[in-house]
């Protein structure tokens, strides 16, 4: 069973998952097509940041940002060892279910071009291509996508 909780980025097994994911978007896209959260940056009250683990082991992590009126996923992030075990969709399971909770009404992400797998992920979770937000610009290794939430009354 995968099981998802609150967690503080600055943990040893968080903070290695989130070195190992900033280490990967250096290497595939230019510095300023990287668009990560620094681990201290995760830190704040306006992060929900998240972590998956089976047993002891911690797999995957992933952070909503509370934005003015939306949610932004930040941070998804699966060992490469634990994909394909349906993490990442716990963790995005678990984000949609806080965001709904704090009634946040849509969730928005910016993710590479090429990340044919997270796309997926996304996309299986009913987001759609969208144009850039936030302090976002179009870029030629973005993808913007987004997803309204119902919101249960």
């Amino acid at each position: 069973m995968i099981a998802v909780e609150p967690t503080d980025p600055r943990t040893p097994e968080a903070t290695a998952l989130l070195q190992a994911s900033h280490a990967l978007m250096e290497s595939l896209f230019p510095s300023d097509a990287c668009h990560y959260l620094s681990i201290d940056a995760l830190c704040v009250p306006e992060i929900h940041f998240v972590t998956a683990r089976r047993g002891e082991v911690i797999m995957g992590c992933g952070a909503i940002a509370m934005r003015n009126g939306y949610g932004e996923l930040k941070s998804m992030f699966v060992d490469e060892g634990s994909r394909g075990q349906g993490v990442a969709d716990a963790i995005l399971r678990a984000l949609e279910d806080h965001a709904r909770a704090t009634g946040l009404s849509e969730l928005k992400l910016e993710t590479g071009t090429g990340l044919d797998a997270a796309h997926r992920l996304y996309f299986r979770h009913g987001f759609s291509i969208c144009g850039p937000f936030g302090d976002y610009v179009e870029h030629e290794f973005s993808v913007f996508m987004e997803k309204s939430l119902e919101i249960a009354e």
